[in-house]
């Protein structure tokens, strides 16, 4: 089986790759992440006109495709290059629910500016005591004429603080027929409070709460009470989105720490010519190549659609979680105490890969999930 990428999927990386190398350093990075900006505007306005927000979408919405190898392209060197920007929240989770559920009216008014660089989305899913469950909801959405009254709380939304337009889960309907809708929300209409902060990764998210919000019966996107489908649907593609970061960010946290050990000395020599420590750097090498492994696997199913990229997709969750604890971990223990300052970007990547671990299902999660598939 020929498992190189295109010539077109082979350009894409190298223009992810050099923006990384040369206009998304470290340092730069860090600057984002310390400001009170949830991101770099700007450079989010690059990502548009190098055609990247296009990668999520197929021809038909006015993208390139959006298959997930192109989509495994992109955040995988998102990855190495621990990229803030919102790709995910904004257009993977947010912009694919439009995409599957909404309209043509509404694809042109939300997704063409989400493409264009000028629009920001959200996904307010997450419940306080939802877990991992996506149809476990206290939000409402209760009709009143040809308006829906939203009420509710979501926690953790993922470029909450920046996006323009939310896009709300909440239980709609009949207690006979009360199923899962989904909603566009204006960000500023009354009723919507966002408690806005950075997360220990360097991304931005919010608390967000719903009291009484009016929101027209036209914003519905896709048929009401029917929307769970969708949904796990675009939670499973953002799933294999972040497994592809973080199989790009292992692979950085490895390469740091191989160069590492041949340059830090101990007791007269380079720490890489101890052999307990090379086996160490091997074990993490043998994750990121297994990581990367059923990464690709998993791509090849949703590709495929023939019904069975859940349980590949949870497989990918399930292996790679174990991979990044490994690799993270095993990447602060080589580097010693510095490896958990913030001065060093290791101890960043580590934070992300602890993050991934625990979004859109743990590992645990998604290992038992697989099981029952």
């Amino acid at each position: 089986m020929d498992f190189s990428l295109s010539e077109e999927q082979q350009l894409l990386r190298d223009s992810v790759t050099r923006f990384i190398r040369q206009d998304y350093g470290f340092e730069t990075r860090q600057k984002t992440v310390t400001s009170n900006a949830p991101f770099n505007r700007e450079y989010w306005q690059t990502f548009a006109e190098l055609g990247w927000l296009l990668v999520p979408f197929s021809e038909d919405e006015g993208g390139l495709g959006g298959s997930a190898v192109d989509l495994m392209v992109v955040m995988e060197e998102f990855g190495k290059g621990m990229v803030v920007e919102p790709l995910l929240a904004s257009a993977i989770l947010a912009g694919g629910l439009i995409a599957e559920a909404g309209s043509e009216p509404q694809k042109n008014d939300w997704l063409t500016p989400l493409m264009e660089g000028n629009l920001q989305l959200a996904f307010a899913f997450a419940e306080s005591r939802s877990r991992f469950d996506l149809d476990r909801l206290d939000t409402t959405a209760q009709a009143d004429g040809d308006d829906l009254i939203l009420n509710g709380h979501k926690t953790v939304v993922l470029n909450g603080a920046a996006a323009d337009t939310l896009v709300v889960s909440a239980r709609t309907g009949t207690a006979e027929n009360n199923g899962v809708s989904l909603l566009l929300v204006d960000a500023e209409t009354p009723g919507v409070t966002r408690n806005n902060y950075k997360t220990v990764d360097g991304h931005n998210a919010a608390e967000i709460y719903f009291d009484q919000v009016r929101v027209p019966r036209a914003n519905l996107l896709g048929t009401e009470g029917q929307a769970l489908p969708v949904i796990e649907k675009i939670i499973d593609r953002a799933t294999f989105a972040i497994c592809a970061e973080a199989v790009g960010a292992m692979e950085s946290a490895l390469e740091k720490t191989v160069e590492y050990s041949k340059t830090r000395k101990q007791f007269g020599v380079s720490i890489s010519s101890f052999q307990a420590l090379q086996h160490r750097m091997a074990d993490m090498f043998i994750e990121c190549q297994q990581a990367r492994s059923i990464l690709m696997m998993a791509a090849m199913e949703l590709d495929a659609g023939n019904g069975v990229a859940p349980k590949a997709v949870s497989a990918a969750k399930s292996r790679i979680g174990k991979a990044a604890r490994h690799v993270g971990q095993e990447a602060v223990q080589i580097h010693g105490g510095i490896g958990v300052t913030d001065e060093l970007d290791v101890a960043h990547l580590f934070k992300r890969l602890t993050t991934i671990q625990h979004l859109f299902g743990s590992t645990d999660f998604h290992t038992q999930r697989f099981i029952k598939a």
